[in-house]
């Protein structure tokens, strides 16, 4: 069953790598940066949650174990290149690719957490890093102020999957069960929150002030 269990989270990774590399790409594009920019950006974005999440599980991380992920991350590169103007066409994709690498870095980040021991609650926290941390860096990288802060429902829909990742998990339901729910749901929250601008109430200065005055 653990060789299973390894094998789906492989598997996983390396869905949500090629996903995130072609985001981070497509977010590199739009600022006018080199190819070798645009692979800095993806791989910023395919392997930093996972570095993050790696170092505090205290394990080696996982893209220095196997170098698909980095050649992933060309692939990506290549794909966006090739085909880019098919795929400007159609509307959202590029915010389809960040949506399902956040679903499968979220998973994946529960699933490794749990295969080292962590309890739930930490396993939720890690998989919320795994699938937005490296959007944060890819940000910074841009110069940009990170979108999980200040724009929709990103990280909180990393949570939402997560808890029900957790719930299914406790009752008994099969893996893959759980983690095809956690993925769905981790995806309807971020589509509809975009598509009804949801979002969390913002913090305004003027409200801290008049309560710090009181």
């Amino acid at each position: 069953m653990m060789e299973y269990d390894e094998l789906l989270q492989q598997v996983i990774e390396f869905l949500g790598t090629f996903a995130f590399a072609i985001s981070g790409i497509r977010h590199a594009a739009a600022k006018h940066f080199d190819w070798f920019g645009g692979y800095v950006c993806g791989i910023a974005v395919a392997i930093g949650g996972g570095t993050i999440r790696d170092v505090m599980l205290g394990t080696t991380p996982f893209w220095m174990t196997n170098p698909f992920y980095i050649i992933c991350t060309a692939f990506a590169l290549v794909f966006v290149v090739m085909f880019a103007k098919h795929l400007e066409s159609l509307r959202n994709t590029w915010f389809v690719f960040d949506t399902l690498g956040l679903a499968l870095f979220n998973i994946a980040g529960i699933q490794k957490s749990l295969l080292f021991g962590q309890p739930y609650w930490v396993a939720i926290i890690m998989g919320c890093i795994t699938g937005s941390a490296g959007g944060v860096i890819r940000d910074i990288l841009l110069n940009n102020e990170p979108v999980i802060f200040h724009k929709e429902i990103y990280a909180i829909a990393a949570i939402g999957g997560g808890i029900i990742f957790w719930v299914l998990d406790v009752l008994g339901f099969p893996i893959e069960v759980t983690v095809i729910s956690s993925f769905v749901l981790t995806c309807l929250m971020r589509f509809l929150a975009v598509r009804y601008h949801l979002s969390l109430p913002i913090l305004r200065s003027e409200e801290i002030k008049g309560n710090s005055d009181n």
